[in-house]
């Protein structure tokens, strides 16, 4: 990792952030907010979703997309166990899904947990799903996971509902950077989520500083945004 990641991005990209952000919430109004103030069915990789008002919509963003094509990155099996952390549509557990028998979900919108419950019936994988609502680890038992997928908020800044939880928060990655070594098996991993109009290396910091050792699986070059898919793993393996 080059030492750019643990600087503060420079003005010129900081503003470039911030222009990005302006522009993603004005088109959000103006072009996309019809399709949040109702139920709206999205196919996102192949996969049916039924997306309830206050849940991310993965077909409006590519992020969750992008995570499920990482999967391909990492090993998974039948025996595998897969935690989808901040689970949304459910759209990477039902990914998982398709290999592993044991997935657990987690959200703190109550909202999302209720459409990942209706998506897993949907796609014929809810035998295999355990979903529920969670603070992060806070709602987990101390099952240890081969693989953790998580698509953090990766904004500042305290959610104004429930939907906002996927968007912005105060502390959420770095209160998961802190825990999730305590929440893998000795060969397990993370696949994160991060975008360059984020406060990304303070967010790459955090994970250092809880032990982690961090590869890019996955980078997407969208002009004004880079999209990267982290690997996450403990120092000691």
């Amino acid at each position: 990792m080059t030492n750019s990641l643990s600087q503060q991005a420079p003005l010129w990209q900081r503003l470039r952030a911030r222009l990005w952000q302006q522009w993603r919430h004005w088109r959000f109004r103006l072009l996309q907010k019809q399709r949040y103030a109702a139920l709206s069915l999205e196919n996102v990789r192949g996969f049916d979703l039924v997306v309830l008002p206050e849940v991310y919509n993965p077909g409006l963003f590519e992020t969750g997309a992008l995570l499920v094509d990482a999967l391909t990155t990492v090993e998974l099996g039948p025996s595998s166990y897969v935690l989808d952390m901040g689970t949304g549509t459910g759209l990477g557990a039902i990914a998982a899904a398709q290999i592993s028998q044991h997935i657990t979900a987690a959200d703190i919108n109550p909202h999302a947990v209720r459409c990942a419950k209706i998506n897993a019936l949907l796609n014929q994988v809810d035998d295999r799903m355990t979903i529920l609502e969670s603070d992060l680890f806070a709602g987990l038992d101390d099952t240890r996971y081969d693989l953790v997928l998580f698509n953090p908020p990766f904004f500042r800044g305290t959610p104004a509902d429930w939907l906002d939880h996927a968007w912005r928060s105060n502390d959420v990655i770095e209160r998961f950077a802190q825990a999730l070594p305590h929440h893998l098996t000795n060969t397990g991993c993370a696949l994160v989520v991060l975008s360059s109009n984020a406060d990304e290396p303070v967010f790459l910091s955090a994970f250092r500083e809880s032990g982690l050792n961090m590869s890019i699986v996955q980078q997407h070059d969208h002009i004004n945004e880079i999209i990267t898919i982290y690997k996450l793993e403990s120092a000691d393996q």
